[in-house]
């Protein structure tokens, strides 16, 4: 079955995580977009504490489930810690 990959990071891990990816044989293209994070408030430096959010990136990578699962295996070594990620399944995909 193939799934959406929705991996949500610090833009601190981004270089990493963008060479990571485009090194994995399991991952043949991926989006990128800067996101806000909202919620938890403790670790929020002052400015994001008054803002209300937090500077984020977001990636999605459709690929097979078991692929999925090896590339967030990898993670924690190849990139670092703090990474918040869900997987989706996808109905259909495809291009017109």
């Amino acid at each position: 079955m193939t799934t959406l990959l929705v991996l949500n990071i610090t833009p601190e891990l981004e270089e990493d995580l963008v060479d990571y990816l485009l090194s994995s044989a399991e991952v043949s293209g991926f989006t990128s977009y800067p996101v806000h994070g909202h919620g938890e408030q403790h670790n929020l430096s002052i400015a994001e504490q008054v803002s209300g959010r937090r500077k984020r990136l977001q990636f999605e990578i459709l690929l097979a489930e078991e692929q999925a699962k090896n590339l967030i295996a990898g993670l924690t070594d190849q990139v670092g810690r703090g990474i918040h990620y869900w997987q989706l399944p996808v109905i259909a995909s495809g291009r017109v």
